[in-house]
This record gives C-alpha cells, sequence and structure tokens, in this order.
C-alpha cells in the first residue's frame, strides 16, 4: 500500500522566526538582516482584482524557536542536489551529480552502463530518474505533425515519459511487407520526444492487445501460420521477424545511448510464462533484441499479479505489473473499488532488487457498444481528478518509481483498427480528450507530476510503515497515513487519504511526526489537516528544495518547489475549508490559514527576498501555472536533470508549450489562450522581456510589484484574438448506389473463388459442404467483406440457413438476386447479450427465384475487427470471421465467390492510408471515398433523404466543403451524426480516411472528432458517407460539421497527406 519514492539530497541551516502581519510589512531579529529584512519589503496587495483580506496569516518571531525543538538543525552534505538544481544547463551534470555507475549495487543487463537500475529507480547517466509516464499510440493520431502536439502536452502535465505501442498489423500488412512511412513512421515520433523533451518506452509487441484487431498480430499471420500465436511455433517464429527486425533498424539510432530518447523496450504484452512455449517465445524475441545493436533495458507488463518473466526462461531486465482498480463499466462513475493495499509487499516479495515499476496504470477505461453503454464523459468522471488524486498516490505510497497511465491521449480507432468490443472513438476518458482538449485530469496530473519533479529527495525513498501498522500517529483512524523516508537526507513524505478510500466524508486529523527538530504534533497554529472526500495529500518534512530551502513541515500540499535565477522558490496551495500551515528555514516560521470562502485570483508571495521567494495560492489558480524547462545543450537538452536544470513558472494561459530565454534577456514563451488572461512569470533576474508566440508582451509594472519586486518578475496580459470561425453546413451531396452486385447483370469473375477446404483458423465451420468460408483465408481480413453463393434454381429452394461470424456488434445483410431476405445482427449491450456470430434462416419469398438460370445469394457482412487473446487462448485472434454453415435448403450451391477491399491484405493501392483504412464495399473498391473522385454524373440526393424508395441497400452520399480557418489557431472540428436510433450503419470517410463507423441501431457514438492534416483547413474538403440500410425501412440520418474548440496558438504547421482518386488498382 505505501509508496516509496527516490532521492538523494542536501540539508539546511538554523533558523529563527520572524513575524509578518497582514500588513506585509516585516519586524525581524534575525542574524541573517540581509535576507530577514527583505521579507515582504513591499506591500501585497497591489494586485488587479484580489480578494485576500479574508487569509490570516500567522507568523511567530522568537529567538527561541529552536528552543521548542531539543535538535538543532544539522548542515549535512550535498552530494548531488545542489547542482540538480542549478542554473547550469548542461548535457550530463557535472561528476558531483552522478552516481557511482559502476556501484555493485546498480543492476544492468551488461550491453549498456549508460542505463541502469536499483530497487528505487532507473539510473541515466549516473543520475536517478523516476518516470511519470502517460500512454500514446501515434497510430490512432494519424497526423504526424500533430504528435509533438500531444508530447508538448505530456511534459506540460508534468510527466516526463511516453509509454508507446506499435501495431505489427498496420506495419507489416503482408508478408515481406514492412512500411514505416506515412502515419506508420516512427523517426518523426523520437524527433517529437528529443524535441519535448520526453522520454519513450517502446512497446512493440509483437502482441499489444490495446484494443486493437487481433491484439496488433498482423491479420496474415492468423491464417497463414498453423502453429499456436505467441508460442515459439516455428511458423510463427518466422513471421515476425521482419516487424521486429524493422522495429530494431528503426530504434537503434534513437537509444538514450546514441543521444535518442527510447530508454527501455517492452517484450509481448501481459502473458503468462507457464504456457506451452509461451517462454521459449520471448527467449526468442529477446535473442532478437540481443543479437542485434539494442542496448537499453527489456521490461515486461505482467497482466496482474502473477510473476510472470521475473526469473526463468524469458525472463526480462526489468519487471512491471499492470493495475485497473476501478475495472472498465463506466455505467455508475460514483461507484468506487477499494484502493490495492498489497503493491508494496508484492513488490518486495517479487522484484525487490528492481524498481518498482507498473507500465500501466488506470488512466481511464474503453466503452462498449450498445444502447447502454454510458460514453465517455461517463469514464472520464469515473476516473477523474478524485481517482488520481487517490489511487495515484497510492502508488507512491507503494515506493512505486516507474509508473505509465493508460491512457495520456487515446485518439481514434479508425479504420478497422479496433477489436469488435470498441467503436471508433478511443478517447478512454483521459487527461486529453480525443480533440486533443486538455481536461481536469491533466490539471491533476500537473500537480502530481510537478511535486515529483520538484522533489529529488522522493527519488530513493524507503516505506517505513502506515498508520495501521504503528509507524504513524494519527488522532483520526479514518484517516490513513503512510511514511516514506529517504534515509541519506531524513526527508520524509506522509502520504494520507481516507481509511476507506471511498469515502465522500471529510475528515480531519491530527499528525505526530518526527523530524530533524524533534517530535512534533502538526499542523500547530490550525486546528487540523482535513481530508475531503476522495482525496489524498502529501505532507513534507525535512524538505529540501533549491539550493538551500528548507521546510521543517508543511500541511500545505506543495506544487512548486525549485530554483530560479538566484532564488529558490517554493509555491504551496491551500483551499478553502481546508486549513494548512508550513513552518520553513527563511528565518521564519509561517502559519498559513485559510478561512472558508477565501478565493484569489493569483499567488501571495508570503516570503519576497533576493534569494527566496514562497507563494501561496488556491489549488485552482496552481492549476493554471506551468513550469517549462528552458533547454541546454547536446542531444538531450530539454530533458530535466540530463540536459537541464533550468525552469521558470508561467501561470495564466491555457498551455505553455516550451520556453527559451535569449541572450538578450527575452523570455520567448508559444503556448495556447482558450481567453484574455493576466500572463504571470517567475523567471531568473536577467528575464527583462517575454514574447508570447513571437510577440511582445507589454509589461505591467504596478501588477509586477504586486507579484514581486524582485528582477526575474514579470506580469502582463494576453489578449485573445477572437476569430469568426465558422464552418459550413455539409449540403450539395451526390448520390450513387453501391450495391450493384445484387443486379442480375453483375460479373464477379474478378472475384476470388472461395474454394478452400482446409484451413488454420481453429475454429472450423458448423455445416456445410466442407469448403470453407473465411475472409482471411482469401486476404481479406478487413471491414466489410461481400459472399456470392451460385446455384442453379430448380424451383424448390425455400430458404437459406447461414452462420455467420463477424465480432460482437456486427451485421449481415443478405439478397437472393435483387430481393433483400433481411439482416443478422450481432449485439453488445455494453459488453452484455453479446453476439459476435450468427445462425439464421432466410425465406424466398414468393417470385425470388428464376428457375433454370444461375440465382445468387449475396451476403454483405462487416467485419469488426479480429478478437484479442482470450486468456491463455492466443489463438483466439484467428477469428473465423465469415460465413461459419451454410445451407440451401432443397438445393446445391454451386461457386462462392469472395471480394473484400480492392487487392486484399497483399496489394491494396492505398499504401498511405494502409491496410486498414478501406473494406469491400463496390464504392471503397472504386475509390469513392477519395478526394477529387468525379461525381458529376451522380444524382443530387441529401443525406437525410437515406437510400431511393426507403429500401435496403448501400449507397455513398459525397460532397465537398471548403476550409478557410487561419494559422496560429487550434480549431476543433467533429462530425456529427443525429442521435436517434435507426437501422443503418455509416461509414464515414474524410478526405479518404475512414475516420468513423456510426451503428445508429446500436449506438453510442454520433460524434467523430477529426483533426488537422486529415482535414485540409485552407483548402477543399472531401467528405463521403457509405449508408447501409439493414432494413427496408425510410431513413433520415443527418450530419453536421461542428466547431468543438478554438484555442489561439497551436503546435506550428500541420502537413496534410492525403493522396487524392486515381485509377491506379482500382475496380
Amino acid at each position: 500500500m505505501p509508496v516509496q519514492q527516490l532521492h538523494d539530497n542536501q540539508k539546511s541551516e538554523p533558523y529563527t522566526r520572524n513575524k509578518l502581519d497582514i500588513s506585509g510589512t516585516a519586524t525581524q531579529s534575525c542574524s541573517h538582516c540581509d535576507e530577514a529584512a527583505a521579507i515582504h519589503d513591499h506591500p501585497v496587495v497591489p494586485r488587479q482584482k484580489r480578494s485576500w483580506l479574508p487569509i490570516l496569516v500567522l507568523v511567530s518571531i522568537s529567538f527561541g524557536f529552536i528552543s521548542l525543538f531539543p535538535r538543532a538543525l544539522p548542515s549535512w552534505p550535498r552530494p548531488f542536489l545542489i547542482p540538480y538544481f542549478s542554473d547550469a544547463t548542461v548535457e550530463i551534470l557535472s561528476d558531483t551529480t552522478l552516481l557511482t555507475p559502476t556501484s555493485p549495487a546498480f543492476s544492468s543487463n551488461g550491453r549498456t552502463d549508460q542505463v541502469q537500475w536499483d530497487n528505487y529507480t532507473l539510473i541515466l547517466h549516473g543520475q536517478r530518474v523516476l518516470i511519470y509516464s502517460g500512454e500514446f499510440h501515434s497510430f490512432r493520431l494519424p497526423v504526424p505533425s500533430l504528435w509533438l502536439d500531444i508530447l508538448q502536452k505530456v511534459k506540460a502535465a508534468g510527466l516526463n515519459a511516453v509509454s508507446v505501442y506499435t501495431h505489427w498489423g498496420l506495419l507489416n500488412p503482408a508478408p515481406g511487407n514492412v512500411d514505416f512511412d506515412s502515419f506508420r513512421a516512427l523517426q518523426p515520433l523520437f524527433d517529437a520526444a528529443l524535441t519535448a523533451g520526453v522520454w519513450v518506452i517502446l512497446r512493440p509487441g509483437p502482441y499489444i492487445n490495446a484494443e486493437t484487431t487481433a491484439g496488433g498480430i498482423a491479420h496474415w499471420v492468423t491464417s497463414q501460420t498453423k502453429g499456436a500465436l505467441r508460442t515459439n511455433a516455428t511458423d510463427f517464429h518466422d513471421a515476425w521477424q521482419d516487424y521486429i527486425q524493422g522495429i530494431i533498424a528503426q530504434t537503434v539510432p534513437n537509444q538514450f545511448t546514441e543521444g535518442g530518447p527510447v530508454i527501455a523496450i517492452q517484450v509481448d504484452n501481459e502473458y503468462f510464462q507457464s504456457g506451452f512455449g509461451n517462454a521459449q517465445y520471448f527467449d526468442e524475441l529477446e535473442a532478437a533484441y540481443h543479437g542485434s545493436s539494442i542496448v537499453v533495458p527489456l521490461t515486461y507488463n505482467d497482466p496482474g499479479e502473477g510473476r510472470n518473466f521475473v526469473n526463468g526462461t524469458g525472463a526480462v531486465d526489468i519487471y512491471g505489473l499492470d493495475s485497473y482498480p476501478q475495472r472498465f463499466d463506466c455505467s455508475h462513475p460514483e461507484l468506487w473499488n477499494p484502493v490495492v493495499t498489497n503493491y508494496h509487499e508484492y513488490h518486495e516479495d517479487t522484484n525487490p532488487s528492481q524498481p518498482f515499476y507498473v507500465p500501466e496504470f488506470q488512466g481511464g477505461s474503453f466503452d462498449a457498444w450498445g444502447p447502454t453503454a454510458p460514453g465517455y464523459a461517463s469514464c472520464r468522471e469515473m476516473t477523474g481528478p478524485n481517482f488520481q488524486s487517490v489511487f495515484n498516490r497510492q502508488l507512491w505510497a507503494s515506493n512505486a518509481k516507474l509508473m505509465n497511465f493508460y491512457m495520456f491521449y487515446g485518439g481514434t480507432s479508425w479504420g478497422g483498427l479496433p477489436f469488435p468490443g470498441v467503436y471508433t472513438s478511443y478517447d478512454y476518458g483521459a487527461p486529453l480528450e480525443e480533440s486533443r482538449q486538455i481536461t481536469s485530469k491533466f490539471t491533476e496530473l500537473k500537480y502530481q507530476g510537478l511535486f515529483l519533479r520538484s522533489s529529488p529527495e522522493f527519488l530513493k525513498t524507503n516505506r517505513i510503515g502506515n498508520s495501521t501498522s504503528g509507524s504513524c500517529e494519527v488522532s483520526n483512524p479514518a484517516a490513513f497515513v503512510t511514511l516514506l523516508k529517504n534515509l541519506d537526507t531524513g526527508t520524509s513524505f506522509w502520504i494520507a487519504r481516507q481509511e476507506n478510500s471511498s469515502s465522500t466524508a471529510q475528515t480531519a486529523f491530527n499528525l505526530s511526526v518526527t523530524t530533524s527538530a524533534g517530535t512534533i504534533s502538526i499542523p500547530q497554529a490550525v486546528p487540523n489537516i482535513t481530508l475531503n472526500g476522495r482525496q489524498s495529500k502529501v505532507i513534507v518534512t525535512d524538505y529540501h528544495y533549491g539550493s538551500s530551502g528548507f521546510v521543517l513541515w508543511s500541511t500545505a500540499p506543495i506544487f512548486f518547489a525549485g530554483h530560479i535565477g538566484t532564488r529558490d522558490v517554493l509555491y504551496v496551495t491551500a483551499d478553502r475549508g481546508e486549513p494548512s500551515e508550513l513552518a520553513l528555514s527563511h528565518s521564519a516560521r509561517v502559519d498559513l490559514k485559510f478561512p472558508e470562502g477565501v478565493l484569489g485570483e493569483g499567488p501571495l508571495a508570503v516570503i519576497d527576498t533576493n534569494t527566496s521567494l514562497v507563494l501561496v495560492s488556491t489549488s485552482p489558480t496552481a492549476g493554471t501555472f506551468f513550469a517549462p524547462v528552458l533547454g541546454g545543450t547536446g542531444p538531450h537538452a530539454n530533458f530535466w536533470q540530463i540536459g537541464t536544470n533550468s525552469t521558470v513558472l508561467v501561470g495564466g494561459s491555457h498551455l505553455v508549450r516550451n520556453a527559451s530565454l535569449g541572450a538578450d534577456g527575452t523570455l520567448a514563451l508559444h503556448g495556447d489562450l482558450y481567453a484574455s488572461v493576466t500572463l504571470q512569470v517567475i523567471g531568473p533576474p536577467h528575464m527583462t522581456a517575454v514574447t508570447w508566440n513571437g510577440k511582445p508582451v507589454a509589461k505591467n509594472i504596478t501588477a509586477t510589484h504586486g507579484l514581486s519586486r524582485h528582477p526575474g518578475t514579470f506580469v502582463g496580459y494576453l489578449t485573445f484574438s477572437s476569430m469568426d470561425i465558422t464552418v459550413p453546413t455539409l449540403a450539395g451531396w451526390k448520390f450513387s448506389d453501391s450495391l450493384p452486385e445484387i443486379k442480375a447483370a453483375f460479373n464477379d469473375s474478378n472475384w476470388v473463388v472461395a474454394n478452400h477446404t482446409t484451413t488454420n483458423i481453429p475454429f472450423k465451420p458448423y455445416y456445410g459442404d466442407g469448403r470453407v468460408l473465411y475472409g482471411c483465408d482469401y486476404g481479406f481480413c478487413e471491414n466489410i467483406v461481400l459472399w456470392r453463393g451460385h446455384f442453379n434454381a430448380t424451383g424448390r429452394e425455400t430458404s437459406v440457413n447461414f452462420s455467420i461470424n463477424g465480432g460482437e456488434a456486427f451485421a449481415a445483410s443478405v439478397w437472393l438476386n435483387s430481393h433483400f431476405l433481411g439482416t443478422s445482427f450481432g449485439n453488445s449491450t455494453n459488453n452484455r447479450h453479446i453476439l459476435e456470430e450468427t445462425d439464421d434462416q432466410f425465406v424466398f419469398p414468393t417470385g425470388c427465384l428464376i428457375p433454370g438460370v444461375d440465382n445468387v445469394v449475396t451476403i454483405v457482412q462487416d467485419n469488426m475487427g479480429l478478437n484479442q487473446t482470450d486468456g491463455s487462448m492466443t489463438n483466439a485472434s484467428k477469428s473465423p470471421r465469415g460465413v461459419r454453415g451454410f445451407k440451401l435448403n432443397n438445393g446445391v450451391f454451386g461457386t462462392w465467390k469472395v471480394q473484400g477491399k480492392i487487392g486484399g491484405y497483399t496489394s491494396f493501392p492505398d499504401t498511405t492510408r494502409g491496410v486498414l483504412n478501406e473494406g469491400g464495399l463496390f464504392g471503397e473498391r472504386a475509390g469513392w471515398h477519395l478526394p477529387e473522385f468525379d461525381t458529376s454524373s451522380w444524382v443530387e440526393r441529401d443525406l437525410s433523404a437515406g437510400l431511393p424508395n426507403g429500401a435496403a441497400g448501400i449507397g455513398f452520399f459525397v460532397t465537398t466543403f471548403p476550409l478557410n480557418i487561419p494559422a496560429g489557431f487550434d480549431v476543433m472540428l467533429s462530425f456529427t451524426f443525429d442521435e436517434s436510433a435507426q437501422p443503418y450503419r455509416a461509414l464515414l470517410f474524410v478526405n479518404g480516411w475512414m475516420m468513423g463507423k456510426r451503428v445508429a441501431n446500436l449506438g453510442p457514438q454520433f460524434k467523430f472528432p477529426v483533426h488537422q492534416g486529415i482535414l485540409d483547413y485552407n483548402g477543399t474538403n472531401t467528405v463521403a458517407v457509405a449508408l447501409w440500410a439493414m432494413e427496408a425501412v425510410p431513413l433520415t440520418p443527418t450530419l453536421e460539421l461542428t466547431l468543438d474548440t478554438m484555442l489561439e496558438g497551436g503546435v506550428g504547421p500541420i502537413i496534410s497527406n492525403n493522396p487524392a482518386w486515381s485509377p491506379e488498382g482500382r475496380d
């Protein structure tokens, strides 16, 4: 349950107390008069619209303060902390900052001494590094220009790493074809990570799960290999070689040791060591990496506390376990499962010589198909800021030092990416919405991430115990406190939560703490420490920051601590109804109490000298601040600790993306605005001017002095440039029938004959005549597949039976000649009542048969993706998508033909958008969804009119529209269908990319965000809707382009890669 954190460190000097009255003037009795005399040498009132008057600031002054605490504060050596906080911007910090790489306490894989580890943390270039990471799958945002946007937001949230899956099926769509072009490229991702200063943990599988089709395994492998997937079967081993070698070739020059961002590579995903061939499979994967120039550690993520691959065959360098304590049903977001309390004990019992690594901790949840599915807003509530506060800090209390939150940005499962259990949106209720907009979860992560970055002593903590074990003395048993302590420095972190972690009650308590000044019951000047329901706090004692800053104790949460310019800066928060207290070494003990109802617009400087600055505000105000790093030199210039220890505090804007300080003293800030705001900056003293997105910001002298009178302070005003951006109405639709296959004149001679009698797919046909009608066996695994069964009618045929497998929430419509027979519906109701295959009889209406000639039964079947591994059943991904049983009652089928996307998975023409973008509809095969396809001969028909005559069938609706959105804005747009339940499916194509699948009879998704880069913001755009009417009833679908958010700023120029229609390779 408690967490250990890492860091080595320094101590401070003895101090006396200083009294500050509310007017802001100070009287002092102190030997350090040059500093103390400057404490609040100016009034604190002259800030605009401030309502700080109700704040009661209590400061005690006495030379006798030390006598209250028998032990004087020692002045301890500072082995590496001071350079850590210095202003120097160096690639590798000075030798005094380095731990000894050859120390026997450090482990390595024997391939490099630049990436090591011990039982606390990773050791990079001899420095302890705690990993606080977020999951991001670049393939779910198929616009490489926007990857930097996500990584800048990762950094702005206080995280220092991303965990990244790669998708075998996208990168290796056919045997011998490995493709790192377009959105599949890894180099732009690695480059963006270097630019942002974010480490990369690469997770290439081959199996990744991730709610993707076949769990990431290439579709061709599921039908072309006889051996069991994810084992050491020879043909499976041969199948992944090209893919893994491609990953290796892309990654080797981007490893940390080569100046790149990649610090670890994960082997496969959530697996079991005990299965037949499993351990040997891991051993073979590891041999592939070890037989190359990959030198970074190999890691693993256990699906639970299973102790897999810790020791024995296939064991990895660093073991980790995944944890999703709230699971994946967001229907009742207010209901919580309790925190997991045995993490620490499990780690100590499993791999105590390694850091406690959590490769996936719940950062949201996927959502399922069905009319009762709650939607991602509920998932974001279930795993919202309160969940993050309690459950993330429970990881800290368990002494986890390598933590990754799944997801930070979910994105879009466009095209055929999803496995059958999820729909197009992979928003995941993450800190960033699918549209890339930040949420309140982002802000909570920032509170946590900046505290961890500010607290290097946290990197090397031992878990001492908790209030249940007697290690912590708490006055109220309703509060549960875990103690982590850095034994080198004496710094302690007391992590408090409700004993009942899901309690919504407010709990007040006092805490007995052992400090360098003795044992003290805190707080002393306010009544108690307060925990709101579903809240966790970290109380610190003997806490060091900056070059000489020292906190004896603080019940006020620390938002930021460090050294900026010449000043040690501490920023704490104190919210309404939560009395807080600080005891500092700045020649003063400062006790702060915030009565109920206090609000403030900006931080109040309670200590303001040329060497010390202490700020306090409510947490919402602190949430508007960012701490961008000032880059150093070398390839890791933008990485905190390794390349730079310089930072600034910037408050007010929606987002700060980056900062740089010029030789002329100009601080250049880049970021986003949602509205006009006051900009507040704490920087080094040689900062003389500020620009925002390249434009000078006028300094407000009065407001600047209200924040601090010392150099390096800046307050100005940023004006939001409101633009009248209007989105066009989608009109002028053109229509064409997209199901000519049911017409008598249709010629399927170019289709593939479906005549296989054997299959590597282990799920065999139920009935028929021995022929296997599985799409993947004929090269058609993705999206919609069409089947045509021919027979020479005698007139006695009465019906046909089909068992059709399409995966959860699929559908299949059946015609005899041109007569609609009906639709088989797969089903899901929030992952209940699941049907992934059906077995139905379709009766032939009188007059539909044409005796004596060829008759054709046509099946249009939606393939919802291939299943993921089901427990130990790895071959579950060999899903039998297609017709598992066929019977012509009183007749016999002749030839069967099959057609999926043009070219199948071996010869598809659209290599830019890739193997999963298209299916087998006639319009898709002809390229009707692509930009510049000529629809001039088509009829005009509004989408809301549905198909002609209310018929069942499939039609394509295409229109174009212009956009003219000026540069310098990040405008987030969506395509929004009507919310009504109707029996139709709609494939949404935007400039050729399948960006949505609307299943109107199931839901829940009706809104589909589409990004710039897919959309051309300064040109003509093509939108196509393939409308599948699954019943013969009138349909009235509507579609609008909607403006979701407009921000001034953005990541910079966005490159579109939307190839236009070409006849080459098309029907």
